[in-house]
C-alpha cells in the first residue's frame, strides 16, 4: 500500500484547484480500486463526518456564476452603465461651474435610479433563492456501513471529492467523476463538446492515449446528463473547480434571446434613436438663438436624459418580482425571471397527457396472456423486469413494484439473482433484464412498447406450452391490446428468452427471438379538472397541443374524455419524411401527435417557435429535456426528473393546467404593467421634448434651465414607482401579449403631441396673459408646474383602455405617490427649495386656467387613446 503522505499529495494534485484538468489522465488510467485509494476513500463512498469535514475544507459544489454575488458587486452592476455615467459626468460638470443644485439633483437622480433597482433585484434574487431551494436537485451518495453500502439523497451543492454517486437515466452529472461501476452507461456531454450523439462510458481503465479529456470513457463531467444506463461514479472535483466550471464563460450556452429580451432591446434603441435626432437640435437651435453654447450643452444633455426611461431597469425587476411571488402563491415557482412575460405571452402550450390531462395515478388493473386471460406468470416476470432494473422506475415500474405480495410470493430475494441489464433508450423503447433462478439458467426478461416487444418476438407461450409467433397469432395479440387500448389501458408487453447461462454479457442483439408472454395493462384515469383547464386555456387565447410517446389508440380515448379533438393524430414515424416546410404546416394545424420521440418533440416546437408562435412545453421526463430547452418558456413539475426541472424555466409544484393558466394570467398582468411604464414614458417624453424643441426656437430665453428639466424627470420618475403595483384590467390579459415595437413608436407619435398642444396653450398663458416675454423664471415656473402635472395625470389615463376613475381605478400605491408628486410640483415654487431651483409664484389667475387645462387635456387624451385602441388596439 502506497504511503498515506504520498497519497494525501496525489489527491491535493488532482484535486488542483488552479488546473481542473490537470491530472486526469493519472486517475482515468488506474484502476477503479486505486483511483478510490488517491481520493482516500472506497467503493462505498465516505462517512458522513468526513463528508462534513472536506464540505469546509472545499466548498460547495457550485459554479462560480450561480455563487451568491457580493453586495458591493451587485450595486455595481446596477450603477455601472453610460446613462449613469452621462448623469454623473453632468453633475460633476454642474460642480466644477459652480452650479451645485444641479449636481445635487443629478445625483440624486442617479441614487434613485441605482438604489431603487438594487433594493428591489436583491429582494427578487432572495426570494427567488428561497423559492428555488424548493426544488433542490439531489443526489444519490453511498455511505459505507456495518453490513452493505446505504444510499443516502442529498443536495447536489454538499458533494465532495471522495463521495461516491449512484446514477441512472435522468440523471445531472453533479460533478466531475471517475466511474467505478458502469452498465449500458450512455452521456450526451453536448453541453461541453457540442457533440449532440450520446456517448458511452465504461469503468475500466484507460489505456490507449487520449488527447482530451471529454473523450476519456471512464470520466463524465459536470455540465453533462445520463441518456440510459446505470453507473457508480466517483466524484473527482466539484464547483468551480471542475471543468464546466473553469470553463463555464466559454461552454455554457447563451440562453436564446427570449421575446422579452428582444423587446426590451428593441425599446431601448428606439428612445436612443429618438434622443439621437432631439438632442442635438435642441442643443443647437438654443446655442444658435441664445448664444451660450454651454448652457445649451448642458440643457441639451438635461433634454437627453428626460428622454431615457432611466426607471425601466427598476420597472421591470420590480414586476417580474412581483409577478414571481404572486405566482408562488399559486404553488408555481420561477426559476427565471423573463420566462414570467414568455409566460404570458404564450399562444401555444404543447404537453404530454400523462399527469396533465390524466390523474398521474396510474393503477396495474390486468395481467393477461395473448387470449386476454389472467395470468400470474405475466405478473411475476414483468415484476423481476421492474425490480432489477436499475435505471430510473417510471410510474408504470412502481405500479407493478406495489401491486399485491408478489415480492415474497416469488422468493425473489432468495430465488433469482440479477445477471445483467439491457437499459431503456427511445429508440428501442424497451428494458430487459437477466436474472438467473433455481436451475442456474439465465432468463432474459424483456419488457416495453407493445409495437417494439412484437418486432423481436417470434414465439408465444400459451398455458405452458410454447407456439410459433406467426401472423395470424401476431394479429390476435394486436387487436387484443388495440381492444384494451380503446378501453383506455395502457398496455405493455413482456416476453422472455431462456439461455444456457454461459454467455459473459448481454448486449441489444440478445434481444431476439423472444417468447410473447402476454400483456400488463395499466389505468391512469383523465382528471376531472383537465377538460375544464383546456377550455379555459384555449379561452385565454391558448391552443394546446399534445405531444406524447404514447400509441394513437390510447391517446385518442383520453383526448375525448377530456374534449380535445383528435379526429387526426399524426404519429411520429410519419414525421420525419416530413420537411421542415411541410412539418411547419402540419403543427399549426393539428392538435395531437402521438409516439413521438424526443428529437421529434424538439423539432414541433422549434418550428412552431419559427413560425411567430410564442410557445410553452410542459414536461416531467427525460424525454421532455430537448423540447423543454427548445420553447420560448419550459415549465416541468418538482417530481420530474433532474433533467427536466433543470431545463425548464418554471417549476409546477401542482401538475395541473388550471395552475399554469393562473401563471399565464400573472405573466400578462407584469406585461401590462411593463408596457404601461413605456407607454407613458415614451409619450409623455416625446410631447414634452417636442415641445422644447418649439419652446427654445419660439423664445429668447431657455424654457426650462437644466437643474428645473432634472428636477422634473426626477420627480415624475418618483411618481412612477408605484405602477408594478397597479391593478390590470380583465380585458387586457383575456388573450397573448407581445412586443409591438411599432405600436409603441405609433402611440408616442400620437400621444405626444397631445401633450405638446396643452404645453403650448401654457406658452401662450404665461406670455400673453402674464407677460413672460421679459421674466424667464416666471415661464419656467408655470411651464415647469404644468410639465409635472400633465405627465403625472397621463399615468391614469394610458394605464387603462376604459374610462380613467370612472370605470379603471387605479391601485392605492400609484394613486398616492401620483397625488404625493402633483402636491410637491403645486407647492415647490412657494418653498425656498424652489426659490434654489430658480421658481418664482405664480399669479392667482393662473391656478383655475391650469385646472381647465388639465382637464381638456385629460378629455382629448383619453380620445386619442379609444381611437388608436380602435384603429391599432392596446
Amino acid at each position: 500500500m502506497m504511503n498515506v503522505r504520498a497519497g494525501t499529495r496525489i489527491a491535493e494534485a488532482i484535486y488542483s484547484p488552479t488546473s481542473p484538468l490537470e491530472n486526469l489522465g493519472t486517475i482515468s488510467e488506474c484502476s477503479q480500486d486505486k483511483a478510490c485509494e488517491l481520493l482516500r476513500s472506497g467503493h462505498s463512498g465516505i462517512s458522513s463526518a468526513e463528508a462534513r469535514r472536506r464540505r469546509e475544507q472545499y466548498g460547495a459544489n457550485v459554479v462560480s456564476r450561480e455563487q451568491r454575488v457580493p453586495l458591493l458587486s451587485e450595486i455595481w452592476s446596477r450603477a455601472k452603465s453610460p446613462l449613469n455615467a452621462l448623469l454623473l459626468t453632468l453633475a460633476l460638470v454642474s460642480y466644477a461651474l459652480g452650479d451645485i443644485r444641479a449636481a445635487i439633483v443629478i445625483s440624486a437622480i442617479v441614487v434613485l435610479s441605482v438604489g431603487m433597482a438594487f433594493v428591489q433585484e436583491h429582494r427578487s434574487s432572495q426570494a427567488a433563492a428561497k423559492l428555488r431551494a424548493m426544488v433542490r436537485t439531489t443526489a444519490s451518495v453511498l455511505r459505507p456501513s456495518e453490513t452493505h453500502p446505504k444510499t443516502e439523497a442529498i443536495a447536489v451543492d454538499d458533494l465532495v471529492p471522495g463521495d461516491v454517486v449512484v446514477l441512472s437515466a435522468g440523471d445531472l452529472i453533479p460533478a466531475d467523476l471517475r466511474l467505478l461501476e458502469a452498465t449500458d452507461f450512455y452521456v450526451n456531454q453536448s453541453a461541453l463538446s457540442g457533440e449532440a450523439t450520446p456517448v458511452e462510458k465504461q469503468a475500466t481503465p484507460s489505456s490507449d492515449p487520449i488527447e482530451g479529456s471529454l473523450d476519456r470513457s471512464n470520466l463524465c463531467f459536470m455540465g453533462s446528463n445520463v441518456v440510459s444506463g446505470f453507473a457508480r461514479g466517483l466524484v473527482i472535483r466539484t464547483g468551480a473547480n471542475t471543468f464546466f466550471g473553469a470553463l463555464a464563460e466559454k461552454v455554457v450556452a447563451q440562453q436564446d434571446e427570449t421575446a422579452f429580451d428582444r423587446g426590451i432591446r428593441r425599446f431601448t434603441w428606439l428612445m436612443i434613436g429618438v434622443t439621437l435626432v432631439l438632442g442635438p437640435s435642441v442643443f443647437l437651435v438654443n446655442g444658435i438663438t441664445k448664444g451660450d453654447w454651454l448652457q445649451a450643452l448642458l440643457f441639451a444633455v438635461a433634454i437627453a436624459v428626460g428622454l431615457t426611461p432611466e426607471m425601466l431597469p427598476m420597472a421591470v425587476t420590480v414586476n417580474l418580482a412581483k409577478g414571481a411571488l404572486a405566482m408562488a402563491r399559486s404553488k408555481v415557482i420561477v426559476k427565471r425571471l423573463d420566462a414570467i412575460q414568455n409566460l404570458g405571452a404564450m399562444d401555444v402550450l404543447c404537453t404530454d397527457k400523462t399527469g396533465t390531462l390524466t390523474q398521474d395515478k396510474i393503477i396495474l388493473k390486468q395481467h393477461v396472456d395473448i387470449h386476454g386471460a389472467d395470468s400470474p406468470r405475466v405478473l411475476h416476470y414483468a415484476y423481476l423486469n421492474s425490480y432489477f432494473q436499475s435505471g430510473l422506475k417510471n410510474l408504470l415500474d412502481v405500479a407493478v413494484l406495489e401491486h399485491g405480495d408478489v415480492h415474497e410470493a416469488l422468493g425473489v430475494d432468495e430465488h433469482f439473482q440479477k445477471i445483467g441489464e439491457i437499459p431503456f433508450d427511445f429508440s428501442r423503447r424497451r428494458l430487459s433484464v437477466i436474472v438467473s433462478d433455481r436451475r442456474d439458467k439465465h432468463i432474459l426478461i424483456c419488457k416495453g412498447a407493445v409495437e417494439e416487444i412484437f418486432a423481436v418476438s417470434t414465439r408465444y407461450e400459451d398455458a405452458g406450452a410454447i407456439g410459433t409467433l406467426d401472423a395470424g397469432h401476431l394479429e390476435t395479440a394486436k387487436q387484443e391490446t388495440v381492444l384494451l387500448n380503446k378501453s383506455g389501458f395502457r398496455v405493455v408487453a413482456v416476453a422472455y428468452k431462456e439461455m444456457s447461462g454461459t454467455t459473459p454479457a448481454y448486449d441489444v442483439e440478445d434481444e431476439s427471438d423472444l417468447v410473447l408472454l402476454g400483456y400488463i395493462s395499466f389505468l391512469d384515469p383523465p382528471k376531472e379538472s383537465a377538460s375544464k383547464a383546456i377550455a379555459a386555456l384555449e379561452a385565454s387565447g391558448v391552443r394546446v397541443k399534445i405531444l406524447t410517446g404514447d400509441n394513437q389508440v390510447i391517446t385518442r380515448k383520453i383526448c375525448g374524455d377530456v374534449g380535445i379533438q383528435a379526429k387526426d393524430i399524426f404519429l411520429g414515424p410519419h414525421l420525419d419524411a416530413m420537411t421542415d416546410v411541410e412539418l411547419t404546416t402540419t403543427a399549426e394545424s393539428a392538435t395531437v401527435f402521438a409516439k413521438l420521440t424526443p428529437s421529434q418533440k424538439e423539432r414541433i416546437v422549434r418550428l412552431l417557435r419559427a413560425g411567430g408562435h410564442v410557445v410553452g412545453f410542459l414536461g416531467d421526463g427525460i424525454n421532455d429535456g430537448p423540447a423543454l430547452k427548445s420553447a420560448d418558456v419550459g415549465v416541468s413539475v418538482d417530481s420530474a426528473v433532474d433533467i427536466a426541472r433543470e431545463s425548464a424555466d418554471i417549476i409546477l409544484l401542482e401538475k395541473n393546467l388550471l395552475v399554469l393558466r393562473e401563471g399565464v394570467i400573472e405573466g400578462r398582468k407584469v406585461f401590462a404593467n411593463i408596457t404601461k411604464y413605456i407607454r407613458m414614458g415614451a409619450s409623455s417624453n416625446f410631447g414634452n421634448m417636442f415641445s422644447v424643441l418649439g419652446a427654445s426656437i419660439l423664445l429668447p430665453f431657455l424654457p426650462l434651465t437644466a437643474i428645473q428639466v432634472l428636477t422634473n424627470n426626477l420627480l415624475y420618475d418618483v411618481s412612477q414607482t408605484a405602477i408594478p403595483t397597479d391593478t390590470v384590467d380583465e380585458e387586457y390579459v383575456a388573450s397573448p401579449r407581445r412586443w409591438d415595437i411599432a405600436g409603441i413608436f405609433r402611440f408616442m407619435l400620437v400621444l405626444g403631441p397631445v401633450s405638446s398642444i396643452f404645453d403650448y396653450l401654457t406658452f401662450a398663458m404665461m406670455l400673453f396673459m402674464f407677460k413672460a416675454w421679459t421674466n424667464p423664471a416666471l415661464f419656467q415656473t408655470g411651464w415647469f408646474v404644468e410639465s409635472l402635472l400633465t405627465q403625472t395625470l397621463i399615468i391614469h389615463v394610458i394605464r387603462t383602455a376604459r374610462i380613467p376613475f370612472i370605470e379603471s381605478s387605479a391601485s392605492s400605491a400609484l394613486v398616492t405617490t401620483s397625488l404625493l408628486i402633483a402636491g410637491t410640483g403645486i407647492l415647490l415654487p412657494f418653498t425656498g427649495v424652489g426659490g434654489a431651483l430658480g421658481f418664482v409664484s405664480l399669479p392667482l389667475l393662473y391656478w383655475p386656467i391650469l385646472a381647465a387645462i388639465l382637464l381638456s387635456y385629460a378629455i382629448l387624451a383619453h380620445l386619442a387613446k379609444v381611437w388608436f385602441a380602435r384603429r391599432w388596439g392596446l
